[in-house]
């Protein structure tokens, strides 16, 4: 399985948490997402492009910091 991290700037609470989980969810390709509040870092599982990841992170009002 493919899993890919991302540093997201922003995230406070559990709203933040369910919000990027939400909307990167969604993206095509996305088979799995989790958002680990404390260190700010997001690991998607599956195939899906980057720039659309980040796209969807933005979409959720929160910034990526670090991508591959």
């Amino acid at each position: 399985m493919i899993t890919t991290t991302y540093t997201v700037k922003g995230m406070t609470c559990g709203h933040c948490v369910s919000s990027v989980t939400e909307e990167v969810g969604a993206v095509d390709g996305v088979t799995g997402v989790e958002v680990d509040l404390a260190t700010g870092r997001v690991t998607v599982a599956g195939p899906a492009d980057g720039d659309a990841v980040a796209a969807a992170v933005r979409e959720a009002g929160y910034e990526v910091v670090g991508h591959p």
